[in-house]
Order: structure tokens, then C-alpha cells, then sequence
């Protein structure tokens, strides 16, 4: 057998290998010398990998072969009934780039009931989203404030204020929400755009505050 078709097979292999660090060392390999016939091994691994640091070598991997071999392929995990196979599709086209793929982050994966699918798509979605597309893909984004807790929130936060300035009329909306979870959410995070610096911890926790005095977050700043 020639020597690459033995160093590929190795590598095939290894990234069905029992140990992580086998695994991690031939996901390396594979993004150190792209193959093409890696791709599919590489996509379907991500789907079923426990090790997170196996899963971003094996991300990395397939960001060193050609978009448009990998992209499709990628595109096709999102409709997959695992979880964590639509999650890892996600952010290997976040780390892609590119906005070819744009047209496949959906309002269902948007809100998908999976929380890390969810994060994924609001990450890969801010990444990839064309400039015309951010108002409504804020309006998207909207309808998640308040869910889940600190982190699930903060990672929100976190891709509504990479859209910029175009979020702050929707955020005003959203601060007169029944809802007191999306208006303290809101809250958080129009301050959070005015003081990247402040901290979520803080933002949240001066949020609840002016939730509970039932005031506007307008009102407060004029108060102080």
C-alpha cells in the first residue's frame, strides 16, 4: 500500500479510536494535511465526539479544506435529529464564513428547543448574516430574550450587541414587554451596548432593579 494511502488510513482510524487523545492527535493531523476524502469521517464524527477539545480540532480540521466541498455537507447536519449534531454543524459555519450558508440558519434552529443548537445558531447567524438581513434577523433574536439562565441569556446578549446599533429600537420595544424576564433581559442588554464594560453581572443585576420599581430603563438613567 502506497504511504499516503497508509497515512490516511491511520488517520481514519484514529478518529474512531478509543482514547481522546488518539482521536485529538489524528484530527491534527487531518487539518494539517487536508484530504479530501476526510470530509464526511470528519462531519459525522462531530455528530457523536464527547471530548469538546476533539470536537474543535475537528472543526478546525474541516475549516482547512475547500468551503465548497465541506459547506453542503455541513448544511445537511442541520436537519439532523441529534442535537449535538446540528450544534457542532453550526459553529463549524461559524468559523467558516461563509455566507453562502446564511440562507440555511432558519428561525427553527434559531429557536431550537436544544439550548446549545440554539447558542450555536445565534452565534453562526451573527457571523454570517448579510448586512440588509440584520434588522429582521434582530426581530428573530428578540423573540429569545429572557430564556433560560445567566449563561444562556448572556450568550444572547452577546449576538444581539455584535449587530450593533440596529438592535436598539427592538431592545426599546422589548423593555415594555409583559413578559418581566424580556424586559429585565432587554435591559441587560441595551446597557451592555452603552457599557461593554460594565459586565452582564452588573447589567442583570441593575436590570431586575428597575423591573421591580416598574420604571423604564430611560427613567432610571434621568433618576441617577
Amino acid at each position: 500500500m502506497p504511504d499516503d494511502d497508509t497515512n490516511t488510513l491511520r488517520a481514519l482510524q484514529g478518529l474512531g479510536h478509543s482514547m481522546s487523545s488518539v482521536r485529538l492527535k489524528a484530527a491534527l493531523a487531518v487539518g494539517t494535511t487536508p484530504n479530501p476524502w476526510f470530509i464526511d469521517t470528519l462531519i459525522a464524527r462531530c455528530a457523536i465526539e464527547p471530548e469538546f477539545q476533539v470536537r474543535e480540532a475537528l472543526t478546525w480540521a474541516l475549516t482547512r479544506h475547500p468551503s465548497s466541498m465541506t459547506v453542503p455537507k455541513i448544511i445537511h447536519e442541520l436537519r439532523s435529529e441529534r442535537a449535538q449534531a446540528r450544534s457542532q454543524a453550526l459553529h463549524t459555519l461559524s468559523k467558516i464564513g461563509d455566507r453562502r450558508a446564511w440562507p440555511a440558519i432558519t428561525r427553527a434552529l434559531l429557536g431550537d428547543a436544544d439550548d446549545e443548537v440554539a447558542r450555536s445558531a445565534w452565534r453562526a447567524a451573527v457571523v454570517l448574516v448579510p448586512d440588509g438581513e440584520r434588522s429582521e434577523l434582530t426581530a428573530v433574536l428578540a423573540t429569545q430574550l429572557g430564556r433560560g439562565g445567566r449563561e444562556m441569556q448572556l450568550s444572547l446578549s452577546r449576538a444581539l450587541i455584535a449587530l450593533g446599533e440596529v438592535i436598539t429600537p427592538t431592545l426599546r420595544t422589548a423593555m415594555t414587554d409583559l413578559d418581566p424576564r424580556v424586559r429585565q433581559h432587554a435591559i441587560a442588554t441595551e446597557r451592555l451596548l452603552r457599557n461593554p464594560d460594565a459586565g452582564f453581572e452588573f447589567a442583570i443585576e441593575e436590570a431586575k432593579k428597575i423591573v421591580a420599581l416598574g420604571v423604564t430603563s430611560q427613567e432610571s438613567d434621568r433618576q441617577c
